[in-house]
């Protein structure tokens, strides 16, 4: 089996785009993968076309020599757009090869852990009121929801640190009134904790916060641009 072609096909899904990548290989099975980065799509079909030219005439089964050629075969080390296009190149192989052998992808990875696995939905609360996010999390509550979830408030199109925390603060404590204590509570920050929303008062004030209101998890809380230190405060200025 070799792949004949490689196509980017961005959708407009309503409120986002979403980018699918669909592997074509000689015998008539096709993968389909999703890369991740919104509101750059472009950039990451640049990247899908560029890969295209190596992976045409390769074995679709050899995801990790691909993933290897495609990370590690420029000059450059591949970030953040092009490890978005391979990842979407990558789930589209891993499809290929669970159609060809015609089970579930996860029989791949060493068969199914769980038989079921908690989700939960996003509320409205990315603005600064609290009455409207409060209604939100006990219409989730009452359809059965077991989590409400929610993300960093501001202003508009403004984000002003301290602002943002002590309204979260406030936000957090009027939803756990609310909702009482049985639901879980995740707050969804994507990225937008800066340094100075990771040291100073107001992180203090962040954390009594967010620790009072027994939060049962924060989403991407660290700035997306270098992954590798495990804390913020080297890259702060003093």
């Amino acid at each position: 089996m070799k792949i004949t072609d490689v196509q980017a096909y961005p959708v407009w899904g309503g409120h986002r785009n979403f980018l699918f990548v669909v592997v074509d290989t000689d015998e008539g099975i096709y993968g389909v993968g999703e890369a991740g980065i919104t509101g750059r799509e472009k950039s990451v079909i640049g990247a899908v076309e560029n890969f295209r030219d190596i992976l045409v005439g390769m074995d679709p089964f050899r995801t990790e020599h691909i993933w290897q050629v495609l990370f590690r075969g420029g000059f450059f080390p591949a970030q953040r757009i092009l490890t978005s296009a391979m990842a979407a190149i990558d789930i589209a192989l891993w499809d290929i090869k669970g159609k060809a052998l015609n089970v579930p992808i996860y029989e791949l990875f060493g068969g199914k852990v769980r038989d079921k696995v908690v989700c939960y939905p996003h509320n409205r609360g990315h603005a600064l009121e609290i009455a409207p996010l409060v209604e939100s999390c006990l219409e989730t509550k009452a359809e059965g929801w077991k989590f409400v979830r929610w993300g960093l408030p501001q202003d508009g199109e403004i984000l002003e640190p301290r602002q943002a925390v002590l309204a979260a603060i406030q936000q957090f404590h009027a939803v756990r009134e609310a909702v009482g204590d049985e639901i879980e509570i995740t707050f969804d920050v994507t990225p937008g904790w800066t340094c100075p929303m990771c040291s100073g008062s107001a992180a203090k004030s962040n954390r009594r916060g967010l620790s009072s209101s027994k939060t049962a998890a924060l989403r991407e809380p660290q700035f997306v641009q270098n992954a590798a230190p495990a804390h913020p405060r080297p890259h702060c200025g003093r």
